[in-house]
């Protein structure tokens, strides 16, 4: 059977198309009854593709001596590339890349949700953090995600208008061009507009995507856009040009008419109207909306300098807290990817995603204590916690300043999705874009405007808003932005030059991606390439196993884990991590060999 039989046999059968989309729109509780499998497969284990390809099938290394470029399309590192050839900076490359992954990825990323940038000037060393997280509608209710005393199934909360956040990236783009950008804006949307218009080659990431998940052929936005082309042709083009005249009209209008114009009121009127639970987001809303620019957290670990995120992103400090802590270990003598490095860097991880939920949130609305969490003196009392070979039986947030555990604290399992997408640049003059920007799960809210998906990004705030009776940081709030993963890393070297940028695609696997990849670099001498394709291996904290990805070493270390007292779990782990390292000549690019991604410069 052809892949458009097998498609359309199930899924037609019986149905016009008028009743087919009548079932869609109309039917929601037969549809929620079909979609009873939607948090396996369109969101908690989107990592977990089938038919991805194999971990350790690292593509060629790529080297450049005046730019370079990774992100998880090549056509969107293409479209960097050709305006750095063309004059234009690292600043000018990113909004192009981000445009058009905005179509070629845009099950992960794009104009309809928001992101987090890492900005380093060339000339000057000085390092700014944009933040273009998106914000709960002024109407937003603590009980957003509740139903009478239990929290809302994560599945039924994304496909909804309650999980649709305030966009965001478009403007913080158009801030940080503003600041740092050297070509016309209009001109650097381009590419993507005729990406759209003309086609491309279907990624193989989202056929596999498509090809997994049924539910994508339940919803009419996923449905006539995603699955139709698939299904159209064994070889399927992805065209859209919808996207491609929404596009036109952001660059000629600025984000004017994305935030004040029809394509807000088209935002605003599609939330709204989301059946089962529409969304309480205004035009007032979309008007009110700005990015901020922040500083970022910067650690030290063993002779580098760190700099990450600040919250309202997470990332940032759990990053520096892993590493914190095991700097009191020699990581470089341990086998990579054997199972004493797995077991420490697990028991770091627990311990600082313990501190993540009892402290990051929003800073206009939590007072985060971001300095005393990163603190060395903090991190060697946490790090006495953890024992060689024996994994603890729970792990408590500590007190900065107090006990270095908290006993009678409570750390509940969170839910999460994961999403995202994640790119760098590099210019010849040493300016440095390093950005994570996402939609949230996989397709967002599933809802398709203006030939862009919303976001699902209010899923991220903690569902129930207070434990032992206390506010949590990360409960909702009107106006506020839910806590965030993403975790884009610059790295300097002793001298003070930058040794190292990289971030991963994962929701909250993506701060395990990273501190994998930084270990492999830092402790164990390995290539940014090398160290990407390691397996993969992770904890996200209490409620969660250890992760150790399918099919690979770090899967043959499961016994032993085992036998130290950890709950294990081998699954695919699909990380989309990018970065690039500095060599003697330039730079060195690496790219994710379970996305489809590249790493191209001159």
């Amino acid at each position: 059977m052809d892949k458009a039989s097998r498609h359309k046999a199930p899924h037609h059968a019986g149905l016009s198309r008028t009743r087919r989309r009548r079932l869609n729109v109309r039917g929601p509780f037969l549809a929620l009854w079909l979609l009873g499998g939607f948090s396996l497969q369109g969101c908690a284990s989107a990592d977990q593709s089938h038919g991805a390809p194999p971990a350790n099938q690292s593509p060629e290394e790529q080297t450049a001596e005046k730019f370079m470029v990774t992100a998880a399309n090549p056509r969107a590192v293409e479209a960097g590339v050709e305006v750095l050839r063309n004059g234009g900076n690292a600043m000018d490359a990113a909004v192009a890349v981000q445009m058009a992954l905005t179509f070629a990825e845009a099950p992960e990323t794009g104009i309809g949700g928001g992101g987090f940038m890492l900005y380093r000037d060339g000339k000057t060393g000085e390092i700014t953090m944009y933040d273009g997280r998106e914000k709960a509608p002024a109407d937003a209710e603590r009980e957003r995600f509740m139903m009478w005393r239990w929290s809302m199934p994560l599945w039924l909360a994304v496909p909804s208008g309650l999980s649709v956040g305030v966009p965001g990236l478009v403007a913080m783009m158009h801030d940080a061009h503003g600041d740092h950008g050297s070509k016309p804006w209009a001109e650097l949307f381009q590419p993507a507009i005729t990406m759209a218009e003309n086609g491309i080659p279907m990624p193989r990431r989202l056929q596999r995507q498509i090809e997994n998940d049924w539910s994508l052929r339940i919803l009419d936005d996923t449905d006539d856009y995603f699955v139709d082309q698939w299904a159209a042709s064994d070889e399927p083009q992805l065209r859209n040009p919808a996207l491609a005249d929404t596009l036109r009209e952001i660059a000629q209008q600025g984000p004017e008419v994305f935030y004040e114009g029809h394509i807000a009121e088209d935002i605003v009127e599609a939330a709204r109207s989301r059946w089962l639970w529409g969304s309480d987001i205004t035009m007032e809303d979309m008007r009110n909306y700005e990015p901020q620019t922040r500083e970022p957290v910067c650690g030290e670990y063993r002779q580098w300098t760190l700099c990450g995120l600040a919250p309202p992103s997470s990332g940032g400090i759990a990053v520096l807290q892993i590493l914190g802590m095991l700097e009191q270990y020699e990581m470089s003598a341990l086998e990579p990817v054997s199972a004493e490095a797995i077991h420490l860097v697990a028991e770091a991880s627990r311990l600082a995603f313990a501190d993540r939920f009892n402290y990051v949130g929003d800073p206009a609305f939590v007072d985060v204590p971001s300095d005393a969490l990163i603190a060395e003196d903090y991190l060697n009392r946490r790090a006495e916690l953890i024992e060689t070979g024996i994994a603890m039986t729970e792990a408590k947030p500590g007190q900065p300043g107090g006990p270095a555990y908290l006993e009678d604290e409570q750390v509940p399992e969170e839910k999460e999705t994961t999403g995202t997408s994640h790119f760098n640049v590099i210019d010849s003059e040493g300016n440095m874009v390093v950005m994570t920007s996402s939609i949230e799960a996989p397709f967002g809210s599933r809802n398709r405007v203006d030939g862009f998906f919303l976001n699902n990004q209010l899923t991220d705030f903690t569902f129930q808003p207070r434990y032992d009776g206390e506010l949590v940081p990360n409960a909702v709030a009107p106006e506020k932005r839910p806590r965030s993963s993403m975790s884009p890393i610059i790295v300097m070297n002793p001298e003070g030059e930058v040794e190292l940028i990289v971030g991963s695609r994962g929701g909250s696997r993506i701060i395990g991606y990273v501190v994998k990849a930084l270990v492999g670099v830092l402790d164990w001498d390995l290539t940014i390439q090398e160290a990407i394709a390691l397996p993969n291996f992770l904890h996200r904290g209490e409620g969660k196993p250890l992760e150790l990805e399918a099919g690979t070493l770090a899967a043959t270390q499961a016994d032993a884990l085992r036998e130290m007292g950890h709950d294990v779990e081998v699954l695919r782990l699909e990380s989309g991590l990018h970065g690039i390292q500095r060599t003697e000549t330039g730079w060195r690019g690496g790219a994710d060999p379970r996305m489809d991604g590249v790493a191209l410069g001159d």
